[in-house]
């Protein structure tokens, strides 16, 4: 079956970068493409910075600058990031493996009350916008309103560009975004002021009262933080879910030796984060000059790191474009890499595991539909389905 991907996206056809690292006129910037390479880019803050926004002043003011771990380098993120590593500890994680299946269970049991399986609307996006809004405090009957924000603020068609004043959107889209963003805001710092006078449970709550070198957070810095933990907390476990299954259902023969040994269900899970990356790219800008690859990229530039194209580096993978759930050792950047490698990865990997499990358990037949195939996040910076209507035949 053919993905109906970005256009962008060449090295899901198989395609190579003329070299590792190269400027990119039309964009505006260099762009890491090999392995190493990126690598190197994200465990160097001192060289190659998260703090891209200095080179957009016109959007200084703007309130997700505010407070924005994405956004980092050390000292500061080290502190930030520490307000809220606590809540991912492997005993904590570990411990919500039964309720991570409960849920799962009772997602597919309401599906196959309505008689047809479409994996992202009734497992893959509810799953971990459920869980990740239990971690914060936060109602899960919303959890529609976080999917409305998420699918707005992540529009972008066009690949962004540093000679593009929309930075790749269109006005259609940036509009979206600011309505979006303007929307999150408010509904989490009303939460947050909620959890002001009455501390609760919940990271939310956590944040509201939490100290730094005893200052407290303020307002905008608590709501930024909580959008990404919420919006990021969900997206990618999302993505992986529903790439998962699909290469799994395009490798027929890796399907079933995943079904008959499970054991080897957390491998094809790393495979399909090398294979299909979600978040295909990150950004950094550098502080000085340097040499990477052989190229010398002067200071003050935007550099993006192209994590999907790293991870079929041939240096590195073995037969890059083959999907290979036996993999092992799979060096996969998925998750990213250095001081800013998510934090929610060891809950995103135990979702997935769980919730991979038990479709295999209950259905013996798992397959996509060529009659309604699967379509895709319409960004380039994403590899991910938005839809994926499965054909299933349910265990006796």
């Amino acid at each position: 079956m053919k993905w109906d991907v970005h256009p962008a996206q060449f090295w899901l056809r198989g395609e190579r970068p003329a070299g590792p690292v190269a400027y990119e006129e039309q964009l505006g910037m260099w762009v890491v493409y090999g392995h190493p390479e990126a690598q190197q880019a994200l465990s160097d803050p001192s060289v190659f910075s998260a703090n891209i926004m200095r080179l957009f002043p016109q959007y200084e003011d703007n309130p997700f600058n505010q407070g924005n771990l994405l956004r980092m380098d050390p000292p500061k993120h080290r502190k930030q990031r520490m307000l809220v590593s606590h809540a991912f500890t492997p005993k904590i994680v570990a411990d919500l493996e039964p309720r991570i299946a409960a849920i799962t269970d009772e997602l597919l049991d309401a599906a196959m009350d309505r008689g047809r399986l479409e994996l992202v609307a009734d497992v893959a996006y509810p799953l971990p916008v459920i869980v990740i809004a239990e971690l914060l405090g936060l109602p899960v009957s919303d959890r529609e309103l976080f999917r409305d924000w998420a699918d707005s603020l992540f529009q972008q068609s066009n690949e962004f560009s540093m000679k593009d004043e929309t930075g790749g959107s269109t006005p259609e889209e940036t509009a979206k975004q600011v309505k979006a963003q303007d929307e999150i805001f408010e509904y989490l710092g009303g939460r947050a002021e909620e959890y002001r006078k009455r501390p609760g449970d919940g990271l939310l709550s956590q944040l509201v009262h939490a100290e730094i070198d005893g200052d407290r957070l303020s307002n905008q810095e608590i709501v930024t933080f909580a959008t990404i933990l919420l919006l990021a907390g969900h997206v990618t476990t999302t993505m992986l879910l529903g790439n998962t299954v699909l290469c799994l259902d395009a490798n027929p023969d890796k399907q079933k030796l995943v079904r008959d040994d499970r054991a080897k269900l957390p491998l094809a899970i790393e495979e399909s984060l090398r294979f299909l990356t979600p978040f295909t790219a990150t950004y950094r800008v550098t502080n000085r000059e340097v040499e990477l690859a052989g190229k010398r990229i002067p200071a003050d530039q935007m550099v993006r790191i192209s994590l999907g194209a790293a991870n079929r580096d041939a240096r590195v993978f073995a037969d890059p474009d083959t999907y290979d759930p036996t993999r092992d050792p799979n060096p996969h950047m998925g998750f990213g890499r250095g001081n800013h490698f998510c934090m929610g990865a060891p809950l995103a990997r135990l979702e997935g595991r769980v919730a991979l499990d038990i479709l295999l358990d209950r259905f013996p037949v798992l397959r996509t539909d060529e009659a309604n195939p699967p379509t895709f996040m319409p960004t380039p910076e994403m590899t991910g389905t938005r839809t994926l209507p499965l054909i299933s035949s349910r265990a006796q």
